[in-house]
C-alpha cells in the first residue's frame, strides 16, 4: 500500500495543504468505488511534532503525526511558507534531514512555492533543476547556486523531485502525480471535479526542457489565464485588449516580449492543445473538436494541426492511442516500484 504524507509547517499556505489533500484524498475514494472493497491508502498530514498549527490566514490545522512516526513514505507535498522562508527552514534541521532520508530512500517529493528552501537546506536539489515563488529569486540562487534555478517555469522535475512557481501549479502537479498513484482514468474524473477545463498532457508540460513559457508580467498572465478558459469563443484583438484596459499597440508588445509570440500565436496554441486532449481522450469527430476549440472552419482547423504538429488530427488520435506517447518508458519506469 502506497504511503502519502502532506506536510504542514507554521506560516505555510493552507491552500498548499489543502489542493493536494482533497484531490488525492478524492481519487482515493474514486478508486474505492470503482475497485469495490478495496482499503484506503495512507494519506496523512504530518507536521515536526504532530502538534495543532495555524496556518497562514488564521486556519488551524492538526496533524494525524509527527514526522518521527514515519518511517517510510512513498510520496510528500511541502507546502508553501508565508514570509522569510529562510527563518522557518533554520528553525527546523530535523525537518530538513527527514526529507532527505526519506528522498534517499526513495520518496517522490513536491516543493509548492518556497516550500523549495527544504529541499535546497536538504542538499537534495544539489546540480538539479528546481524553481521557487518569483518574488524569492534572487534569495534563492544566492543561497543556494549549486541549484539550477529556472526562473521562466512553474513546474520543475528531477529526479523524483517536483517544485512549482505557485500554488496553481500544485494543481497539475498532484494529477499528474494522481495519474502515476492511480489509473488515468482516476486522473480523468479527478480533473473534472478540480478544474474547469479538460485534463491536459502533464506529462509534456513536466518534462519539457524549454523555458520559454512562463514570464511575470502580470497584467499578461491574467489575459493568458482569460484565453485559456475563453478560447472556444470568437475573440477579437482589439476588444480584448479593451477588456483589459491596455492599448492594442502596448498589448501587441508586452505580448510578444513576456511569452516570445504573437496574442493569435499563443491562442492557437491554446486551441490546439485542448484539442489535442480532446483526441486523445473522447470520440468526437474532427468536426466537433473543432466547433468545440473555436474554429467553425473544419479545414482550417485541419491545416492548422497539420501545420503545427506534422500530423493531421486522424493521425495524431491514431499516434497517442498506441504508443507514441507512453510516458512510463519515457520516465524510465520511475514510478513503478516508487510510488
Amino acid at each position: 500500500m502506497k504511503h502519502v504524507t502532506i506536510l504542514a509547517i507554521e506560516q505555510s499556505l493552507a491552500s498548499s495543504i489543502t489542493i493536494p489533500l482533497e484531490m488525492i484524498r478524492a481519487a482515493d475514494v474514486i478508486r474505492r468505488i470503482r475497485e469495490r472493497h478495496s482499503p484506503a491508502r495512507k494519506i496523512v498530514i504530518a507536521s515536526h511534532d504532530g502538534l495543532a498549527l495555524t496556518m497562514t490566514g488564521g486556519i488551524n490545522i492538526q496533524p494525524e503525526s509527527a514526522i518521527t512516526q514515519i518511517a517510510k513514505t512513498d510520496l510528500i507535498f511541502v507546502p508553501a511558507l508565508w514570509g522569510n522562508p529562510n527563518a522557518i527552514v533554520k528553525k527546523h534541521p530535523a525537518l530538513t534531514q527527514w526529507l532527505a532520508r526519506q528522498y534517499e530512500a526513495g520518496a517522490t517529493i513536491c516543493s509548492v512555492g518556497t516550500g523549495s528552501y527544504f529541499l535546497a537546506q536538504a542538499g537534495i536539489l544539489d546540480n538539479r533543476s528546481a524553481t521557487t515563488h518569483w518574488y524569492y529569486f534572487d534569495d534563492f540562487q544566492k543561497r543556494y547556486g549549486q541549484v539550477k534555478l529556472q526562473r521562466k517555469r512553474f513546474i520543475t522535475h528531477a529526479d523524483r523531485l517536483y517544485c512549482t512557481g505557485s500554488v496553481n501549479a500544485v494543481r497539475d502537479v498532484t494529477l499528474h502525480l494522481v495519474e502515476r498513484l492511480f489509473t488515468p482514468a482516476v486522473a480523468d474524473e479527478v480533473a473534472h471535479h478540480f478544474t474547469h477545463e479538460l485534463k491536459r498532457s502533464y506529462e509534456s508540460m513536466l518534462l519539457a526542457s524549454e523555458e520559454k513559457n512562463t514570464h511575470h508580467d502580470e497584467q499578461i498572465i491574467k489575459i493568458q489565464e482569460w484565453l485559456q478558459k475563453n478560447y472556444q469563443r470568437a475573440i477579437s484583438l482589439k476588444t480584448l485588449a479593451e477588456r483589459f484596459d491596455i492599448s492594442v499597440r502596448s498589448f501587441n508588445r508586452r505580448f510578444r516580449i513576456a511569452a516570445d509570440k504573437t496574442p493569435l500565436q499563443y491562442l492557437q496554441e491554446v486551441r490546439l492543445e485542448q484539442a489535442k486532449a480532446l483526441l486523445k481522450h473522447s470520440n468526437l469527430t474532427v468536426a466537433e473538436i473543432a466547433f468545440s476549440v473555436g474554429y467553425q472552419d473544419t479545414s482550417y482547423f485541419a491545416a492548422l494541426f497539420k501545420r503545427m504538429n506534422a500530423v493531421t488530427p486522424i493521425e495524431y488520435r491514431h499516434l497517442v492511442r498506441t504508443k507514441l506517447f507512453n510516458v512510463d518508458t519515457e520516465l524510465g519506469g520511475e514510478f513503478e516500484g516508487d510510488l
